[in-house]
């Protein structure tokens, strides 16, 4: 079950679009959505996400991010996005090594 909110705006034939297909390959497509949505929305990434997320780094993460947060509707909020990023990444990481 994901959150009601999904961003709402599809990724493009670009260079976003190759960050995407390279993280997905490296994590589950579920998992990269659910970071993109625990980012920039209200969504939460389940403790198996976190795991994959971290055995992949923070390489995955990063990519994610910048593709939605430098969008023209998002921009303004970039901070808040990237931060939110980073409290995943911190969060994801102390849910691995607790297991």
């Amino acid at each position: 079950v994901t959150s009601e909110y999904v961003p709402s705006f599809a990724v493009e034939e670009t260079e976003p679009k190759k960050l995407w297909d390279q993280c997905v390959v490296k994590i589950s497509p579920k998992c990269a959505l659910d970071i993109i949505v625990q980012d920039f929305g209200n969504g939460v990434v389940s403790i198996p996400c976190c795991q994959e997320l971290v055995k992949e780094g923070k390489s995955v993460t990063i990519p994610l991010s910048n593709i939605f947060a430098d969008r023209p509707t998002l921009i303004a909020n970039e901070t808040k996005y990237l931060q939110k990023r980073d409290e995943l990444w911190a969060q994801c990481v102390s849910v691995s090594k607790s297991i």
